[in-house]
Order: C-alpha cells, then structure tokens, then sequence
C-alpha cells in the first residue's frame, strides 16, 4: 500500500516552468512504475509522462519540455514543466504502478489527489 501526495501546483505565465512532487508514504517509489497524468473538466484524463525502469516515457504534447525523475532517498517523484503553453491547464495527478496491465493498458493501483496547473497566456 502507497499513499501519494501531490505538490507544487500553481498559477504561471505561459513560457514559464513549475516543477510539481509526489510524495510517497507507506512504501518505497523504487518499486513502482510512477507515472504523471492530468485533467481537464469534461474531458478525459490526459496521460503525460511515466518512469519506466528502463527510462521516460512522454506524450507528444509534453516532450522536450517535461521532465520526469525520481529521488529515492526522499521517496519522491518529480515532474518539471518547462515552457508551459495555457494548454497545459489542467489537474495533474500523480500515480503508482506494480507493472500489471489490464486490457493491454499498464494498470496503476493508487493515485494522488492532484494539483492544479493553471498557465495565464
């Protein structure tokens, strides 16, 4: 069991850069599959990057100006969002994976609770 916890979130000019943490508790990150999503109201949830142990993974969108990692002495992971665009908005959510996979999707088991990105143009 890991509990997941957002941080970082807030409101940026477009161009500027955030660089958002998920925390986790209850169990070592390292052994997670630890993946970076986010939301817009009315529309699906957007998958943005994930850390695979054989390296990152990016949706278009955010490649060449996100960047995942993980720090494991302190049981975080890091999503740094360089030249945010207003179509960045949205909620971003952190997420923990065991490695399963359901439907040909890779499963995640626990979520945050998300912190909201908002890029003024």
């Amino acid at each position: 069991q890991v509990s997941l916890v957002e941080s970082g979130g807030g409101l940026v000019q477009a161009g500027g850069s955030l660089r958002l943490s998920c925390a986790g508790s209850g169990s070592s990150l390292s052994t997670y599959i630890m993946g970076w999503f986010r939301q817009v109201p009315g529309k699906e949830r957007e998958f943005v990057s994930r850390l695979m142990f054989t390296g990152p993974y990016y949706s278009e969108s955010v490649k060449g100006r996100f960047t995942i990692s993980r720090d494991n002495a302190k049981n975080t992971v890091y999503l740094e969002m360089n030249s945010l665009k207003p179509e960045d908005t949205a909620v971003y959510y952190c997420a923990a994976s065991r490695g399963t996979y359901s439907g040909g999707r890779l499963k995640y088991e626990y979520w945050g609770q998300g912190t909201q990105v908002t890029v003024s143009s």
